[in-house]
């Protein structure tokens, strides 16, 4: 799909208040995934703000969440691979070549390419080419979410272009961008958020002007998720009937942890009985299904795959714990703050996880929440062990979580940040309703 649907918004006027429309870089869309980046368009819509999606890359999910549905955005795809799409390349090269920021954008493209020479960086280059050149007359500036790869993109079509940018940075995207880059982005980007504290003091300090990067925890809108007022079962594990079911929601990717909750499992005494649920996708999610047969504990473990919202809902209401064994992983990726915790937390689902970047700001060890060290299997089979037998327990961590998590981690709070952020306080409340 190469361009948009053709009922793209315009700007809202009312004498001479405008809400000029953004372009929102985003790496693919829709995504089961980044939901949190979903609700936030919905929401920024709501308040007034006329938005263009700009997609990387074309859609991998076959299913939705209900969200994507309520979004009015239209959606630009770039060439995910640009060289099955060379005219349509070398069209937007025509096009810009004589732009005055043409020169300057090749420039810095071929500064960064030099320092890492990758075939990213020249799929980047093209992509913002093609997204210089496609953007509606009336998109006046560019906001890129993560700031490694649609940062570069979202960075060389505004150069290209002379327009401004900004960005949300959140984990991966963090921790993996050379320093050197992060810190040339935030010397030429008008403004930064990003979700924990943990990667916002990390970025504060790169940044020319620590003012430049603001906190805006992205939080979760509890109007999709509303607390179930059922019971829990408050099986302790001794039999059977009594089997305590563990769910975890995350990818199968290195930074979630699964080989050390798969390691922690084996470690269980054999007269606990228990069931582990997972939900979602991941290149690693072939391995763990033999690593949890080799362990022999493949009968106990239920691999669901990827689901839409209210499926994952449903299972959160269904479990007595949640578990997130998150680490870092070899690349130095990590997790920031991770939306599920906060998901499962809102239905009153105790947590356990790992002292990690920054769900340490959401989980106070014993209080609202167990926290164990990263890759240490023993200790997440003695607290699993723990909790398993202990519905008391349970039941205390998780009511503390919920009123946490529905106390600091409201999504309300967040999206009144960006209002501020992309000038939409200004405008009128008749126009924001």
């Amino acid at each position: 799909m190469e361009s948009m649907s053709g009922n793209f918004s315009s700007p809202i006027f009312d004498g001479n208040t405008v809400s000029s429309p953004v372009a929102f870089v985003l790496k693919g869309y829709p995504r089961l995934s980044e939901t949190f980046i979903a609700q936030e368009i919905l929401a920024l819509e709501q308040r007034g703000l006329n938005i263009l999606i700009v997609s990387l890359r074309q859609p991998t999910d076959a299913k939705r969440h209900p969200v994507h549905d309520e979004i009015r955005a239209d959606v630009l795809y770039l060439p995910e691979f640009p060289v099955r799409e060379p005219r349509r390349v070398a069209r937007a090269w025509w096009q810009m070549r004589r732009r005055p920021g043409y020169k300057a954008a090749r420039r810095q493209w071929l500064a960064d390419l030099c320092r890492d020479p990758s075939l990213v960086r020249f799929r980047s280059f093209l992509q913002a080419l093609v997204l210089a050149s496609e953007r509606p007359a009336d998109v006046d500036r560019f906001h890129a979410h993560y700031l490694h790869t649609p940062a570069c993109v979202t960075r060389y079509a505004a150069i290209t272009l002379g327009i401004p940018w900004t960005c949300s940075a959140h984990a991966r995207d963090i921790w993996t961008t050379p320093e050197w880059e992060k810190r040339e982005k935030l010397a030429e980007l008008d403004w930064l958020v990003t979700c924990t504290d943990y990667g916002f003091r990390h970025l504060a300090s790169l940044a020319p002007e620590p003012s430049r990067v603001e906190l805006v925890y992205h939080g979760l809108d509890l109007s999709r998720f509303p607390q179930d007022k059922a019971t829990r079962g408050g099986g302790d594990g001794s039999s059977d009937d009594q089997a305590v079911t563990i769910l975890s929601v995350g990818r199968a990717v290195p930074k979630k942890g699964y080989e050390s909750l798969l390691e922690a499992f084996a470690q269980l005494p054999e007269a606990l009985h228990w069931r582990f649920v997972h939900i979602g996708f991941g290149d690693l999610l072939d391995a763990l299904r033999r690593k949890a047969q080799e362990l022999g504990i493949d009968d106990k473990v239920t691999w669901l795959g990827a689901q839409p919202q209210d499926k994952v809902i449903e299972a959160y209401r269904r479990a007595d714990l949640f578990v997130l064994a998150n680490r870092v992983a070899a690349d130095g990726d990590m997790d920031g703050l991770p939306n599920v915790i906060m998901e499962a937390q809102s239905q009153g689902l105790p947590v356990l996880s790992t002292r990690i970047s920054a769900i340490p700001e959401i989980i106070e060890d014993g209080v609202n929440g167990v926290l164990v060290q990263p890759d240490d299997s023993e200790a997440l089979a003695q607290e699993l062990e723990r909790l398993i037998a202990d519905p008391t327990l349970r039941a205390r961590l998780g009511e503390n979580g919920a009123a946490r998590m529905r106390r600091d981690f409201s999504h309300e709070r967040g999206v009144e940040q960006l209002v501020r952020k992309f000038g939409l306080a200004d405008l009128p409340a008749r126009m924001r309703a």
